[in-house]
């Protein structure tokens, strides 16, 4: 539980400084964005002040030549010098020709600088004036973009990193699941053999003996569970299997091995039949069953519920217990998520694996309320 809240935790931190770096890129792009817009003002200025000396009488040599210099230095700024007519007399920076569809693009471009308020009024003298029009470089509005360029980049930097993590990752527990199952399901193999013959010479010793068939039935069980953990990995048989046999077996089976004071409830169609493992589908409902006998702490009621709707089975366990946060309600799946102090938290792990991988169903949490109930629930093809 506490690594989950950790974790939770972490995701909120790394969330919080990738908004901050957002921030902080855009505040400072913000900042070198308007330096350099005063700076191209600063270069507008300068171009038309020496467009308007260039027609001035009385230039020497020298003072054309540096004013034409002022005029071939403007490299990324695009401008357009109409006279009073409104009638394009120069441009720079555009990418127009003398043919009628590039008229027409410095038209289009020229109404465009002209919504946005940018020019400067050139005094030639004589009553004789021209204007100048300019706009944002290219240079400085790729700039403008670059911080949602390098934001859109990281992210999808990280969403690949995080995805090739968690597939490695899943990968990695998949092999766990597997080793653990096959290594558990190995290991209970001799001791369950050893029982039996024990039991059968105990048996033949004592035949009247009492307990001798309890004990008969322990070891079954035993064999069950070995069964259960050696299907983990290798893909199960399926076959029809009727719900409602399923759920009375698992029912009837904790009913005897828990207390009095919780009250079963079945709720089942006439006949509803899915594609399953019988052994698995047993595990997964005793599982659940097991989990709701702890949420009520030994006192309460569990309703088991099977219904069919179209091609499809619903099985719903419900319990009075304390109930799951809505936060949690897929946390509830991990592996080594849970509530109590003893268990790893893997029966819940388990059972989604079991219904979602091998059966190709779903399980979710349907719905809970804290301190009232919660429902789970089974979603599985129709036989």
């Amino acid at each position: 539980m506490k690594y989950y809240t950790r974790k939770k935790r972490f995701k909120l931190w790394v969330f919080l400084g990738a908004i901050c770096i957002a921030v902080f890129t855009s505040f400072y792009t913000n900042h070198l964005v308007k330096e350099l817009k005063l700076e191209e003002k600063k270069k507008v200025e300068l171009w038309a002040e020496a467009t308007r000396q260039l027609v001035q009488p009385g230039n020497n040599e020298g003072s054309i030549n540096l004013t034409l210099e002022v005029l071939k230095n403007n490299t990324t700024v695009p401008v357009i010098i109409v006279d009073q007519n409104d009638s394009i007399l120069q441009h720079r920076n555009l990418k127009a020709t003398d043919n009628v569809a590039s008229t027409r693009y410095l038209t289009r471009q020229l109404n465009a600088m002209k919504k946005n308020g940018k020019h400067i009024e050139i005094d030639l003298g004589g009553g004789e004036r021209q204007y100048l029009y300019y706009k944002t470089s290219t240079l400085l509005t790729k700039l403008q973009w670059f911080p949602l360029v390098q934001l859109l980049v990281v992210s999808i930097f990280v969403l690949i990193a995080y995805l090739a993590f968690s597939n490695s990752r899943k990968a990695e527990q998949n092999q766990v699941w597997v080793g653990m199952a096959k290594e558990t399901a190995h290991q209970l193999g001799t001791p369950i053999t050893s029982l039996y013959g024990w039991i059968e010479l105990l048996s033949l010793k004592k035949p009247d003996e009492e307990g001798i068939e309890e004990m008969k039935k322990d070891i079954s069980r035993l064999q069950n569970i070995a069964d259960r953990f050696s299907k983990i990995g290798s893909k199960p048989k399926l076959s029809q299997v009727s719900v409602n046999q399923v759920v009375e077996q698992s029912v009837h089976y904790l009913r005897q091995r828990s207390s009095d004071k919780v009250a079963f409830e079945m709720d089942l169609a006439k006949e509803v039949n899915v594609l399953a493992n019988y052994t698995l589908i047993e595990w997964v409902l005793e599982n659940l069953i097991k989990n709701a006998i702890d949420a009520i702490k030994g006192d309460g009621k569990i309703i088991v519920s099977a219904k069919q709707t179209d091609d499809t089975v619903l099985i719903d366990i419900t319990d009075n217990g304390k109930g799951i946060v809505k936060s949690n309600f897929k946390t509830v799946f991990e592996p080594g998520y849970t509530t109590k102090s003893r268990g790893w938290g893997l029966g819940l792990s388990l059972t989604k694996r079991i219904i979602e991988e091998y059966h190709k169903g779903k399980i979710f949490v349907k719905d809970s309320e804290p301190g009232e109930k919660t429902t789970f629930r089974i979603v599985l093809e129709s036989a």
